[in-house]
């Protein structure tokens, strides 16, 4: 039998404490502190927490970004179905990342590991770039968003060259924002909100 994986997570209670929201938020100043403090953070395994909502998965959501043409330019892809997260399969995404494993508790921060980690493993990003955090996302509105809380980050990359690692990231490339925002009904929940409030 496989070993259960165990992933990052934060306890529901700190998010109540902190204030309760749903979908984008910008603030990242008042959330992030208690959020990356690392004695508000376990390890836990996956299977028991992908259905209970007093915990919520730490979840880097990085989004490439570049400038062609005086124009900006958003990588994105189709999740196949080899993805872990069954659920957003068939979804188009602009995101890339996952769980913080066990793994990845190493050093002083283990957020940022696991998010370089799930970027290595996914995507040959042949450029350098500058990231930062842009807001956070709850989305109550679905079983699997009840159990995550994504870290939006905007990775401002100095050229449009990226290649996708997995074949489960298909159909990946870099588009326009305007093409993005015109077929906003085909991609997931969390991508749909970055792209409303980040981007509109």
């Amino acid at each position: 039998m496989a070993k259960d994986e165990e992933v990052l997570v934060i306890p529901a209670l700190l998010l109540d404490q902190l204030g309760p929201f749903s979908g984008f938020q910008p603030n990242v100043e008042r959330y992030l502190p208690a959020i990356l403090d690392r004695a508000n953070q376990s390890f836990r395994p996956r299977s028991l927490v992908e259905s209970d909502p007093s915990f919520k998965q730490l979840i880097p959501y990085v989004i490439l970004e570049c400038s062609d043409a005086n124009e900006s330019r958003i990588f994105q892809y189709t999740r196949g179905k080899g993805q872990g997260e069954k659920r957003l399969h068939a979804f188009r995404s602009i995101g890339i990342g996952g769980h913080i494993s066990v793994e990845d508790a190493e050093g002083d921060d283990w957020y940022k590991n696991g998010m370089q980690r799930e970027l290595d493993e996914e995507v040959l990003i042949e450029c350098s770039g500058q990231q930062r955090i842009v807001g956070l996302i709850y989305d109550d509105s679905s079983e699997v968003g009840r159990v995550h809380l994504g870290v939006v980050h905007i990775m401002q990359l100095t050229c449009c060259k990226v290649q996708s690692k997995e074949d489960q990231l298909e159909a990946s490339g870099f588009q326009s924002v305007d093409q993005i925002k015109s077929d906003i009904e085909n991609y997931e929940t969390w991508s749909q909100l970055c792209i409303k409030h980040l981007y509109m």
